[in-house]
């Protein structure tokens, strides 16, 4: 038996869809390949699908469309609004054979001036809920729309409300999935920066959005917060990996030494500049410089590193030749740099230029869920460093952890675990053990010592607690390592 041609070509259409199901999964690209579909088939001059969108002050979106033109979109759609809402509404489809004849349609002016002829309209559906329409008409065939294209439209239009269904669906998953890895991805990048608190999550997943972006990003914070760990992570997990990783405290270097620090000098640029020497902005190239306590970056500086922020360019002291440096700025402070800008000590386009994106570190007290989370993973890393057997903290210990202020944040309560790790006689921290002003203990200091004495006895003590180790060192008291450095330097003791 020959099957009728209409048949034959309702069939194939339909066949059409159905691989469109299975093949097309982003409902955008769906959306236009059904109108394509249905165009085709009926031989409709123009056409469009609607989603229902109740945000909308019309009810509906328009969400793919074939031959209206944008500039007169409004008059175009003015003609067929009256239609699709009463789809929308009834669940109904419509079809005129003659829309200038039709007297449902005998208002409509619009229908007039554009000569349209036939109409076909038809609701997508899923279950009992209208969803769309599909919307056809013609201004060249009279009757170009018969009740077999009603037929075929309609079953057409139920295999399409599947298959953008299955389509939105499977993107709705996908974005749960994305998610769901972005939160994989948080808990790995940064697993070194332990948490669970929604304040730090929120602080670890602003920092995983611009790791592969070369945008400016200011780090806030108390001391103590993990600003440079949260810098360091940034880096060396983002594109720039594998280049320097370069940490500048700005308040550590002297006035007078950090703009040749920063860019360099010439040879005999000033008194006993023998040799030129590359500033930190050229060891960092490619890579990442981070400027702690930018706050505290003399304002007569501040204009040339906005230079460098903008233009990628920076002269050595002593030069007149512009050099460029492919590096990305990361800046950090513990201060409120809106009062420094209003006090005068910072310009207000630097801020801006530096807080394109902005991430604050919530200090250890608004997030003492994390504490214990904390305690376990110090008490481990200690224990293995220094190969302690501690498995534990007593519950009274935990509680003194608890209710401590915890002025230094995580460097402070780190420095406390290590020292009750490395001290303890028992396999369980116990309250004993915890010295929250141990410094002041271990140094003994005796009187009428000059601030330079005590800080020299400090420093001392906690390097031969180190073993002589200068980055634990300054770790532990909270200094950058170049600063540290700094003050070896003068004391002789290189």
């Amino acid at each position: 038996m020959i099957m009728d041609q209409s048949l034959q070509n309702n069939f194939n259409a339909l066949y059409e869809i159905a691989r469109s199901i299975n093949s097309i999964l982003e409902p955008d690209e769906l959306l236009v390949r059904v109108l394509e579909i249905a165009m085709k088939h009926l031989s409709a001059e123009r056409g469009f699908v609607i989603l229902a969108d109740s945000n909308k002050d019309s009810g509906y979106d328009v969400v793919a469309l074939k031959n209206f033109s944008s500039q007169q979109s409004t008059s175009e759609f003015a003609a067929s609004s009256s239609v699709v809402k009463n789809v929308l509404n009834t669940g109904e489809a419509v079809l005129t054979f003659d829309a200038l004849n039709d007297e449902r349609f005998e208002s409509s002016t619009s229908i007039i001036a554009q000569n349209i002829l036939s109409i076909i309209c038809i609701p997508l559906r899923t279950g009992e809920r209208i969803f769309g329409v599909v919307y056809l008409d013609s201004n060249r065939m009279l009757k170009g729309f018969t009740e077999e294209s009603l037929k075929f439209l309609t079953i057409f239009g139920n295999l399409a409300g599947i298959a953008i269904e299955n389509a939105t669906r499977y993107t709705a998953l996908q974005k749960q999935n994305d998610r769901l890895k972005n939160e994989a991805n948080v808990t790995h990048l940064f697993s070194n920066m332990i948490g669970n608190s929604q304040s730090w999550k929120n602080a670890l997943e602003i920092a995983q959005r611009v790791l592969d972006i070369d945008i400016a990003v200011l780090i806030t914070g108390e001391s103590g917060t993990g600003k440079e760990l949260v810098a360091r992570a940034i880096h060396e997990n983002g594109k720039r990996k594998g280049f320097p990783f370069v940490a500048v405290n700005c308040s550590a270097i002297p006035e007078t030494l950090i703009e040749s620090e920063l860019f360099g000098y010439a040879k005999g640029s000033f008194t006993g500049a023998a040799a030129m020497k590359k500033g930190l902005v050229e060891v960092a190239n490619g890579g990442t410089l981070f400027l702690d306590e930018i706050a505290d970056l003399p304002f007569a500086l501040q204009s040339k590193l906005m230079r460098l922020l903008q233009e990628k360019e920076f002269r050595r002291v002593g030069e007149t030749v512009n050099r460029t440096a492919d590096i990305r700025v990361i800046a950090a402070t513990n201060k409120n740099l809106k009062d420094e800008i209003k006090n005068g000590k910072m310009r207000d386009d630097l801020y801006f230029r530096l807080n394109v994106v902005g991430i604050h570190l919530p200090p250890l007290r608004d997030r003492r869920d994390d504490i214990p989370l904390l305690a376990n993973y110090f008490i481990q890393r200690t224990s293995q460093m220094y190969k302690r057997s501690i498995d534990g903290i007593h519950p009274d210990a935990m509680q003194m952890l608890l209710t401590n202020s915890w002025k230094g944040n995580v460097r402070e309560f780190q420095n406390i675990i290590e020292r009750a790790v490395v001290l303890c006689r028992g396999t369980q921290l116990m309250p004993n053990d915890l010295v929250f002003d141990f410094t002041k203990q271990a140094t003994d200091l005796p009187p009428a010592m000059t601030l330079e004495e005590i800080e020299r006895q400090i420093i001392q003590t906690t390097l031969n607690e180190m073993e002589g180790n200068r980055r634990r060192t300054a770790e532990k008291l909270g200094v950058s390592l170049r600063w540290l450095q700094y003050r070896l330097k003068e004391w002789n003791n290189e």
